[in-house]
């Protein structure tokens, strides 16, 4: 893409291009006139999060679940800059990058998401899969073809984490390996899906059960090993359990990634605190979004609609800030929850109606074929699933 230069210093800079920043830099890209959009993010290519279990059972191509920045981005008038923000000196409106460029900025929205949370148990960080990128899936495919050709008889899949990721995760993997491997799903709470709707709930302890994964309620981690996970178990009574493992994934939380602030600003809990607008309390022309805002009195979950939302809010605020117009406050629309259980089956909750099977897997696969950034990308992924359906 094009190279910043200084006929942007009047920019609205977006750092982060996951669903909460992109939105926001492809919205921006709409209005007429347009303002200067600069989007800075490390990787070459966007990751539909939500379908990259898709993209592990081979349901989905690469192509559509990650497509290229380039190719998201062509002819829009954003100028794309693939490097990392470090620090945003909110004094002289300036970002700095990792390679060393500084971007002035008129406003800057940042959109930085979240990683991987090990709450510093012993041995995550070395002994455990995660499942963000690109790269998780290429390693865990590794993972899942030595087991299939394994002339070991008990092999153990040890999933950390009953949220959507870890109860999805589950369900695939057992699908995959069913006759190779035992899958565990541990889970510190007293039930899987603990912000998850009842319905969707019920469907995912349903399909844990009929595909035999053992489920491990009230667990928790206490040391992850090369070969085995230990842990400390209160459903009864307290005891220590240990468990074997040929591999080890863990879905057991995130935590917000946020450059640095100079001068610093408050952040509990490592997020960004924000006002109803989705300004940073404090400053006018800065916005926070998707997992790294915190607003006292709206606990918005870390989830693809509400990014897509705030960035679609986000852009008409940004442009209302350059006028001198008052902008709206955000509202949430929660449109459901869809959660994939195995192969070609699924469960959905939202908009007065709820189903699960065959039918609801095909429903969330068109809903979010029609969420992608690209609208021609969408269609093109739709017509090569009608093709081969």
């Amino acid at each position: 893409m094009m190279a910043p230069n200084s006929s942007m210093a009047g920019a609205v800079v977006v750092v982060g291009g996951g669903f909460a920043g992109l939105t926001t830099a492809l919205k921006l890209s709409q209005y007429h006139p347009r303002p200067p959009i600069i989007l800075i993010e490390p990787r070459s290519r966007f990751v539909f999060l939500p379908l990259l279990y898709e993209l592990l059972t081979g349901e989905l191509q690469s192509w559509e679940v990650a497509p290229t920045y380039q190719s998201l981005l062509s002819d829009r008038g954003i100028v794309f800059v693939q490097d990392r923000v470090e620090r945003i000196d909110t004094e002289e409106q300036t970002v700095f990058t990792a390679s060393g460029l500084k971007l002035k900025y008129l406003q800057v929205v940042v959109g930085t998401g979240s990683e991987s949370h090990d709450f510093d148990i012993p041995g995550v960080q070395q002994n455990a899969l995660k499942f963000q990128c690109l790269e998780d899936v290429d390693r865990l495919r590794g993972v899942i073809n030595a087991l299939k050709t394994s002339k070991n008889q008990a092999n153990n899949v040890v999933v950390v984490g009953g949220g959507a990721s870890g109860v999805e995760l589950a369900c695939k993997l057992s699908d995959l390996l069913h006759d190779f491997v035992e899958i565990h799903l541990i889970e510190l709470g007293e039930r899987i899906l603990p912000q998850g709707k009842s319905f969707n709930r019920e469907q995912a302890q349903r399909a844990l059960r009929k595909r035999g994964v053992k489920l491990h309620l009230c667990c928790r981690v206490t040391a992850v090993m090369s070969d085995r996970v230990e842990c400390e178990t209160d459903l009864i009574e307290s005891q220590s359990i240990s468990l074997m493992h040929n591999a080890l994934l863990w879905t057991a939380g995130t935590k917000p990634c946020v450059p640095e602030f100079l001068p610093k600003i408050f952040r509990p809990g490592r997020k960004l605190v924000v006002n109803e607008y989705l300004q940073v309390v404090g400053f006018e022309n800065i916005f926070a979004i998707g997992d790294i805002a915190f607003h006292s009195d709206n606990r918005w979950p870390n989830t693809a609609q509400v990014a897509i939302q705030q960035g679609e809010h986000v852009a008409k605020a940004v442009l209302s800030n350059r006028l001198g117009e008052s902008i709206q406050c955000f509202e949430f629309f929660d449109q459901g929850e869809m959660l994939s259980l195995g192969l070609g089956e699924a469960t959905m909750t939202g908009l007065g109606f709820t189903i699960a099977g065959p039918l609801a897997f095909q429903i969330r696969r068109m809903t979010y074929l029609t969420r992608m950034p690209n609208r021609l990308l969408g269609l093109r992924s739709a017509g090569a699933w009608l093709l081969g359906s």
